[in-house]
């Protein structure tokens, strides 16, 4: 038996945790949820194994060359809104801000299993901070139906951490970050989220937003089937007119990339010689001590 933060939700409707308790974690019974409307936030970003070239600008980089997929923790995100979709019923929505081609890592979440995608493609995104992208995905889903919201922690080109609390406080709904186990009962979920040196327990009122971390799930491989339906699944196309926003209501960045540098070169390595072992554990901590200066 463990304990459990329970948030006061009398206090603060937005579950934030200004006043809190402790409650044992006892077993619950399972007790049949209704049907969830489930949103994942997606971002497509470059592969982890893609090469990464800074661009003639200084502050973008090349793009020739480089392999697009769905940004990873957003594929834990959309196995999870699966798994709960098959245990409870409802349906998962991919809502994504960015460029046309955007909608192919839209395209292998609804292989996945997905029901349907909304790609927000204007212009004027380019250019946009996670503050910006936050303001635009509340807005979108200020006039969708949802129960929960699903998003990665965050997104591995920027790891800025920023659009998926931003677009929580935005909505004025609870915020739960770095989930590795959830469960919904009765309108509320509990979930277990990753802190330092351990795990705490949180439990909330849906609808809600939480933040996957790695240890969530397995996400699962597109089908052949799978693949084959989600061509015939639907992708809405937006810009920001189509959902009642212009420029001057999002702002402008508060952020910007002022310059983009490569790590330094690392130097060669030192063969460290010797005829015995202990010539070498002697030679070696001459060099830590007298050239490394570290002991």
């Amino acid at each position: 038996m463990s304990l459990i933060r329970q948030s006061s939700v009398a206090e603060t409707k937005r579950g934030v945790l200004q006043r809190s308790h402790f409650i044992q974690d006892e077993p619950r019974k399972k007790r049949k949820v209704k049907r969830v409307e489930i949103i994942v936030l997606l971002k497509q970003v470059p592969t982890t194994e893609s090469s990464i070239g800074i661009a003639d600008d200084g502050v973008s980089i090349k793009t020739d060359d480089i392999k697009w997929v769905m940004n990873p923790y957003d594929e834990f995100a959309v196995e999870e809104a699966l798994q709960i979709k098959e245990a409870h019923g409802g349906s998962v929505t991919i809502i994504s801000v960015g460029p046309e081609k955007t909608a192919e890592a839209i395209r292998t979440a609804l292989a996945m299993g997905a029901d349907k995608g909304v790609l927000v493609n204007d212009p004027a995104v380019s250019g946009y901070d996670g503050l910006n992208i936050a303001r635009i995905l509340a807005a979108m889903l200020k006039e969708t139906p949802f129960d929960l919201i699903i998003a990665g922690q965050r997104a591995v080109d920027d790891d800025n951490f920023q659009v998926g609390p931003a677009t929580a406080e935005f909505l004025d709904i609870p915020h739960i970050s770095m989930v590795i186990k959830q469960e919904i009962t009765d309108s509320k979920i509990r979930c277990h989220r990753t802190i330092d040196g351990g795990t705490a327990i949180l439990e909330a009122p849906l609808p809600i937003l939480f933040t996957t971390q790695r240890g969530l799930n397995e996400p699962r491989y597109a089908s052949l089937p799978g693949i084959m339906k989600a061509k015939k699944k639907p992708i809405d196309i937006k810009t920001l007119s189509d959902i009642g926003l212009d420029t001057a209501q999002i702002g402008k960045p508060l952020t910007r990339i002022v310059t983009m540098k490569p790590p330094p070169e690392r130097k060669g390595g030192r063969m460290i010689t010797g005829d015995s072992a202990q010539a070498k554990a002697a030679e070696l901590i001459k060099i830590l001590h007298e050239e490394a200066k570290v002991i």
